[in-house]
């Protein structure tokens, strides 16, 4: 008998203690190990006691700000995270990409989408860009002064290793696997956030910005109009 993977262990930080409590219970029905933060200072405590699979951090929080706590979160770990906007305020989503975030989603949010949104960031953290080198036989291309290495999952930049966010590792193989080829947001979208329709280009444009900030930023060209494309 094949025994059964663990649980994905989620760190929810929510002050409301009633959307707190019942998306703990919803996410706890689709096979979350789930534990609960209720402000900024509680869950970098919690982060680093029970280091979770992900991390559900809403921006607007008491004492220590969702954004201040993704930033201090992103200084140590590459956990996918997904941010939660209670007005759906533009420039709360913006800060909060730029801030590390992986996702987001807006008060009040389905249930379903939530879910959706954490299968697909956990999805992603599979491929781990912190994993050690594998043994020899690794894939290594090169693009100008930027090596990916498919087999290890590592990123080098003039022969120093470059940290990436499993979003943003599979970004750059996304380009990688399509050299010279433009690129839509939508295509983009579809193919590393797992949208299956429409989404926000804001999260193709700002992980890009922050892609560009470690590998260079002429490496990925902006083709007005169409989309992007890896220069070669």
């Amino acid at each position: 008998m094949v025994p059964e993977e663990p649980a994905a262990r989620i760190l929810m930080v929510e002050d409301d203690a009633v959307i707190r409590e019942a998306t703990q219970l919803t996410l706890e029905r689709h096979g979350y190990d789930v534990t609960t933060a209720e402000d900024g200072l509680e869950a970098i405590e919690s982060f680093e006691k029970i280091h979770p699979d992900a991390v559900m951090l809403d921006i607007m929080l008491p004492g220590l700000d969702g954004i201040s706590v993704c930033r201090r979160i992103r200084e140590t770990s590459t956990v996918p995270i997904v941010m939660v906007s209670a007005r759906g305020d533009a420039l709360d989503v913006v800060l909060g990409l730029e801030a590390g975030a992986d996702d987001y989603v807006t008060k009040p949010f389905d249930t379903q989408v939530l879910v959706a949104r954490l299968r697909a960031v956990l999805r992603r953290a599979v491929s781990d860009p912190e994993r050690p080198a594998q043994a020899s036989g690794a894939t290594v291309e090169s693009f100008g002064d930027l090596e990916l290495d498919r087999e290890a999952l590592e990123v080098r930049r003039a022969g120093t290793t470059v940290q990436l966010t499993p979003t943003e590792l599979k970004l750059l193989i996304e380009f990688a696997n399509n050299p010279g080829v433009v690129l839509s947001r939508s295509t983009l979208l579809q193919r590393v956030w797992d949208y299956e329709w429409g989404g926000d280009g804001r999260l193709v444009d700002v992980h890009l910005q922050r892609l560009r900030t470690k590998i260079g930023a002429d490496r990925i060209e902006t083709v007005r109009g169409f989309g992007y494309k890896l220069r070669a």
